[in-house]
């Protein structure tokens, strides 16, 4: 069997273990996601901008499109979706980027000399940069909102920071799916547009009663708690309790599924893929 933890001495599945080599030593996996943002604008006469134009385009064109549709204006709905898409934007790269990144990284994988916390967080840093090329976009929007809860600006970070801890545990899950189960990828690209839709980003959620089908479909749907979780103090609109007792479930319970499916799956993955 390979050895996938390269040099460390650790047995192959010590999750916790590998990445915390993988944060302390940043040259592979933060290299390689700045790389991959290079490879993307390079060709472009305008470079890194065109990487604002999906947020752009979500926000002020569709934007436009369904604020119309609910008789309301842009510039009190533009806020509300731009920060939508900041999240959605950010997690579903984290997803359909996890789901084949070992696969993309075989040459690296079988030559034994990284962990495979390494891809992980490289599928992070990739989604992270998503995130944050929907910040100016964002910031342009709540310019026109015109109302912005500063104490939800200041906890917003700390709001982040949980969400990318499950963005983690999601990575770590669908890392290993995704090796053993080559066409996941091409399912959750599929699964996104039904999730984005699904997701209160182009209406709101008290369109969808909390005692309706709709209702409930849509706070089965992990992305609106984590979208009302960054979106709701920003906008000054209260968290429901749910998605406070599903944030904090969800941390828990999948960093210890992830801990443990890597323990059990992580030496097969050079046979996977």
């Amino acid at each position: 069997m390979l050895e996938v933890g390269a040099g460390s001495g650790d047995r192959i599945g010590a999750f916790w273990s590998d990445l915390r080599r993988s944060l302390r030593n940043p040259e592979f996996w933060a290299m390689s996601s700045w790389m991959d943002i290079l490879v993307r604008a390079r060709r472009s006469r305008l470079g890194a901008i065109w990487l604002l134009m999906p947020s752009a385009i979500y926000v002020f064109g569709m934007g436009s499109i369904f604020a119309g549709m609910q008789g309301k204006s842009l510039d009190a709905f533009a806020a509300h979706v731009a920060l939508g898409v900041m999240v959605f934007r950010g997690l579903m790269s984290t997803v359909i980027g996890s789901a084949g990144i070992y696969a993309a990284s075989a040459s690296f994988i079988l030559d034994g000399r990284t962990r495979l916390t390494d891809y992980v967080l490289q599928a992070l840093g990739k989604s992270f940069f998503d995130f944050l090329m929907c910040i100016p976009v964002a910031c342009i929007a709540l310019v026109l909102f015109g109302h912005v809860e500063w104490l939800g600006i200041l906890v917003a970070p700390l709001a982040l920071l949980v969400i990318y801890f499950n963005a983690l545990w999601i990575s770590v899950v669908l890392s290993l799916a995704g090796a053993r189960f080559p066409d996941l990828g091409q399912l959750l690209s599929n699964v996104s547009v039904f999730m984005f839709l699904l997701t209160p980003i182009l209406w709101h959620p008290e369109d969808m009663p909390a005692d309706s089908f709709r209702g409930q479909l849509m706070r089965a749907n992990p992305f609106y708690h984590y979208v009302e979780l960054f979106r709701a103090p920003i906008l000054g609109d209260p968290i429901e309790p749910a998605t406070c007792w599903f944030m904090g479930v969800s941390t828990l319970v999948g960093l210890l599924f992830a801990a443990f499916l890597y323990r059990r799956y992580a030496r097969w993955v050079p046979l996977w893929i």
